[in-house]
């Protein structure tokens, strides 16, 4: 039996009499407490869907696998897979569709770029598909889309593909390069094509599905990586654009809606959605949509979250995220009024190799971002890297100038 001093007792009552308030529980409250917190504290409760990792289902770590069945010719840079598209169901098997380069040299940058030879990882790709059992070990099954003939929209590249699948058919939306990347080559339309099966034929539709804003717009030159779901009975294709540039450029995301695959799409006035992000991850949380932020701007490696599909807010802070995610989104297209999650997908590992060999490999990722799931070992806060990891990313040349001709100024305390 615990036995209470009066000595605890007298502390206790001069406490509450002095109004004083009591220390902050060692065990943290589930719900925001009743007395005065910081704005740290505040935050935990007002900002985050729960106060601890275990408790915020919009968080998690990452794991990673090697997906078989795969070539790379032997990882000379001849040959890269990117930017896959989400993982689809269908058929008894998953689907994936993905940006293949299959060229007789590397890229060669824009001024090495030829009618054969790639400027870029994606330039003078074709969209592939490959279906799975058990999402480890792939079948590539060829060609979906091809590059058309000139002077058609995608005629030197077809890109970053995305599935949506609506009243029956199927469609693919993604980036129809006109000219070599590199040289203006990137503002390039999104275009999509149709089809009654996912293994095809794919028929294009012809046009551009979005239009790229108006002179001065923040999306004025490019609409990239078209992401599509079904959300409140409408198709909301979320979108990547670059702006600013002065001196890094700055990639948010956009939405734009429409009431069938091919549009016509409205822009959200609101535009841009989300003020940091690289390539669009989204799928429907709740009754709103999650999404990943990734590599650039303020808030990146951040899980977002808007309970309208259109304000988003940070939900929590990760690391080491996939990039170029395309989830297994069971719920995508279903107008779920209350979306389960997701735990894997399909991204891609970009800078594979060594020197002028360089290309990009698709793996498989893991997560609990589900309501369906509690896995523990995916809440974990802890990244252990082996040194190499922090060594690659070492001084450039100038910054060790610059350090050496600060070394070699005069002591201040002279």
């Amino acid at each position: 039996m615990t036995t209470i001093t009066s000595t605890a007792i007298l502390l206790v009552t001069t406490a509450i009499l002095s109004g004083e308030p009591e220390g902050f529980p060692f065990d943290l409250p589930a719900t925001k407490p009743d007395r005065p917190l910081s704005l740290a504290m505040q935050r935990l409760y007002d900002a985050y869907p729960g106060p601890s990792p275990e408790d915020n289902e919009l968080y998690s770590t990452f794991k990673f696998t090697p997906l078989e069945g795969l070539d790379y010719n032997n990882g000379d840079g001849t040959i890269c897979r990117r930017d896959p598209s989400k993982v689809i169901r269908a058929n008894g098997k998953y689907y994936v569709w993905y940006t293949k380069r299959d060229t007789p040299t590397p890229p060669q940058g824009a001024a090495g770029g030829t009618d054969t030879i790639p400027s870029a990882d994606w330039d003078l790709a074709d969209i592939w598909y490959a279906t799975s059992e058990d999402g480890f070990k792939w079948t590539e099954q060829g060609v979906a889309i091809p590059r058309p003939p000139k002077p058609q929209v995608g005629w030197r590249s077809v890109s970053t593909t995305d599935i949506l699948v609506w009243e029956g058919k199927y469609y693919l939306y993604y980036q129809g390069f006109k000219e070599m990347s590199g040289k203006r080559g990137d503002d390039c339309p999104v275009t999509a094509s149709v089809a009654d099966s996912p293994d095809g034929p794919w028929t294009p539709a012809g046009k551009v599905i979005i239009d790229n804003g108006a002179p001065g717009d923040w999306d004025q030159f490019s609409i990239h990586d078209p992401y599509p779901l079904v959300y409140k009975g409408k198709i909301y294709l979320y979108y990547k654009s670059d702006c600013d540039g002065d001196p890094v450029i700055i990639r948010m995301h956009g939405l734009a809606t429409a009431d069938h695959p091919f549009g016509p799409f409205t822009k959200c006035p609101l535009n841009p959605i989300m003020n940091s992000g690289h390539e669009t991850t989204l799928f429907p949380f709740k009754e709103g949509i999650a999404a990943f932020s990734i590599h650039n701007g303020i808030e990146h490696n951040t899980i977002q979250y808007a309970p309208d599909g259109i304000n988003f807010s940070i939900a929590a802070v990760s690391s080491l995220m996939p990039v170029a995610a395309g989830p297994y989104v069971p719920d995508a297209f279903t107008d779920t009024k209350d979306g389960r999650g997701i735990t894997w997908g399909i991204s891609h590992i970009a800078h594979v190799g060594e020197a002028g060999k360089k290309h990009s490999i698709l793996a498989r990722f893991d997560c609990d971002l589900s309501q369906d799931l509690n896995d523990l070992a995916m809440k974990q806060t802890d990244l252990y890297l082996k040194p190499e990891e922090y060594f690659s990313q070492g001084l450039n040349k100038s910054q060790r100038d610059r350090i050496q001709k600060a070394n070699e100024q005069p002591s201040p305390n002279k």
